[in-house]
């Protein structure tokens, strides 16, 4: 097995043993099991445990950090910006795994607050920059209901991370349509016109 598609094997095992156990509970022995390698092979890709979660994070959510922060830098209209991001979230994290790694930042970051400094850093550093720039254009433009709303960028992504919490404990009883909650919540914080 080549060298990068055995690191791949590593991660997508990772994946699957953190998304069913836990950080905590997840023995690298798991992983190595699932990924049909002998545990010390693991090493030679990654130092510990932590250092494979954080490139699991790393590889999963790079490569959507750009586009969406491309997305909010773009000069189009505020609402054609809207949909772009929410199309960008729908088909490339909510309907992927990349909801998982999500999922696990939000149950494990409060006890492993390494884990959640990693991902604040590495993905939400990036993207919120970008999205206070936005708003405070949408602000100046007139966009906003309440320029309040610009301090406050997390409204934008609040209704995704709902979105992973509530389809990952209850969609199987009342699934949650994510895109109409989004668009929703976009129709809700700025105008439809700019004046």
């Amino acid at each position: 097995m080549r060298s990068a598609a055995r690191r791949d094997t590593i991660l997508a095992a990772a994946l699957e043993e953190f998304s069913a156990r836990g950080f905590a509970a997840t023995r690298l022995d798991d992983v190595a099991k699932k990924a049909s390698i002998a545990k010390g092979t693991i090493y030679l890709y990654f130092s510990d445990k932590e250092a494979l979660f954080q490139e699991l994070v790393r590889s999963m959510l790079t490569p959507v950090v750009g586009p969406i922060e491309a997305a909010f830098r773009s000069e189009n209209p505020t609402r054609v910006i809207a949909e772009q991001i929410i199309e960008l979230f729908v088909r490339e994290i909510y309907e992927t795994r990349r909801k998982d790694v999500i999922r696990l930042i939000i149950s494990e970051g409060p006890r492993f607050p390494k884990l959640a400094e990693f991902y604040y850093r590495e993905v939400l550093a990036k993207i919120l920059p970008a999205l206070r720039a936005l708003l405070r254009r949408a602000a100046e433009r007139g966009e906003l209901r309440n320029p309040a709303i610009a301090d406050f960028p997390q409204l934008l992504g609040a209704p995704g991370i709902i979105g992973i919490i509530w389809n990952g404990l209850f969609g199987r009883f009342e699934p949650l349509d994510v895109r109409a909650m989004m668009r929703l919540q976009f129709a809700l914080l700025f105008k439809e016109e700019a004046p």
